[in-house]
């Protein structure tokens, strides 16, 4: 896991790129995010780890996979993790929204 980590981030996956470039050194909301994070057998594209909070950016390779990554989450959840979902579709067309709806959700479940 650990080289398939190293390799995503080292990857030039655009949606995850876009949003890295509005998380990275605690830019949003002064949360530190860490880039393709494992987490027991799985591996985040992003976690805030002073709040357990998993940020996944589904493209098409999740097509599919749905049931794994159902499961994936649940196991997640079960860690203490919590997860929140945005299309890479979402993210490259309209980021604006994608960091409203995160802000949202972190005042909603944090507060």
């Amino acid at each position: 896991l650990k080289a398939f980590s190293r390799a995503n981030r080292k990857s030039r996956n655009l949606p995850e790129v876009l949003f890295w470039m509005q998380v990275n050194k605690s830019q949003f909301h002064n949360l530190d995010f860490d880039r393709q994070k494992i987490i027991g057998n799985y591996i985040a594209d992003f976690y805030c780890k002073a709040l357990g909070l998993i940020v996944e950016i589904d493209g098409s390779t999740h097509e599919g996979r749905e049931l794994e990554d159902d499961q994936r989450e649940i196991w997640l959840k079960i860690q203490g993790c919590k997860v929140i979902r945005f299309t890479s579709t979402a993210v490259k067309e309209n980021m604006g929204e994608v960091l409203r709806e995160l802000e949202e959700f972190v005042l909603i479940n944090y507060s």
